[in-house]
């Protein structure tokens, strides 16, 4: 599988670290684009094809992964679509630009949207996936595949797309906040910085995967925790009386409402 990943961002440079990462992809079948030479440099170093040229980047990809901001797809797409294969995959990463406006742009070529985060860096992204109506099943595979090798993947009705782009992209700086937080109060409380950053960072990862392995409600585990008249339930509810949960539903909410 040939990979092209059209602009080296905090998105793009992290799916190429992830792919790297994972290893089942050789670092000479993945091609990244930018304009910045000095962007490119680190993947060079690591056997990635680095170009300046977006057309020539596609030729011979199998998918390409356009890692652009939104305004950028439109002129982006026209720039390569003489250069694609007749087989490739176009899938966008970019915020807000619908299947419709990609099969407008790209024509008849089955094309993708998708939700990622920064957390392919390290193989553990939530990617979302939404298809054009003319893909097929092994399409959709081969995509779904080349995201799953840098974390989870779902398949979603576009319809969700928004939606999932809070919760899954913009999650991550809800929940890294939440982090930056606790180490403060961990600080107060007697540890240095870094020991309370990786003590919180171990915990927040542990009931993650509490829930993402089992079919257990949160408060299933929350209530594991949390003895009569101990400290747990003390601390929750202290949290809940200044506004805890409403403060999480009211940011996703404005968040949600800014995608509109």
């Amino acid at each position: 599988m040939k990979i092209t990943i059209l602009g080296s961002g905090n998105i793009g440079s992290a799916l190429v670290t992830g792919l790297l990462r994972e290893g089942s992809i050789a670092p000479s079948d993945i091609s990244l684009t930018d304009i910045s030479q000095e962007a490119l440099a680190p993947f060079a170093a690591k056997g990635v094809r680095i170009m300046q040229n977006n057309a020539e980047a596609v030729k011979n990809a199998d998918i390409v992964v356009l890692c652009v901001k939104p305004y950028l797809a439109h002129e982006l797409i026209d720039e390569i679509m003489r250069s694609l294969s007749g087989n490739a995959l176009l899938v966008s990463v970019a915020a807000g630009i619908t299947l419709d406006q990609l099969t407008l742009y790209a024509g008849k070529r089955p094309v993708f949207r998708a939700i990622p985060n920064t957390a392919m860096a390290v193989c553990q992204s939530m990617t979302c996936i939404a298809a054009s109506d003319n893909v097929n099943n092994a399409q959709y595979s081969a995509v779904s595949n080349l995201f799953s090798r840098v974390g989870k993947t779902m398949m979603i009705d576009e319809s969700l797309m928004n939606a999932a782009t809070v919760l899954a992209s913009c999650g991550t700086a809800f929940a890294l906040r939440y982090l930056r937080a606790a180490t403060t109060a961990g600080v107060e409380t007697g540890f240095r910085p870094a020991v309370a950053e990786a003590l919180i960072a171990q915990t927040m990862l542990g009931a993650a995967v509490l829930i993402a392995e089992s079919d257990n409600h949160p408060e299933t585990e929350i209530d594991k925790v949390t003895t009569p008249k101990g400290i747990t339930i003390k601390g929750l509810n202290e949290m809940e009386h200044a506004g805890f949960s409403s403060a999480v539903m009211r940011g996703i909410r404005a968040a949600y409402e800014a995608l509109h």
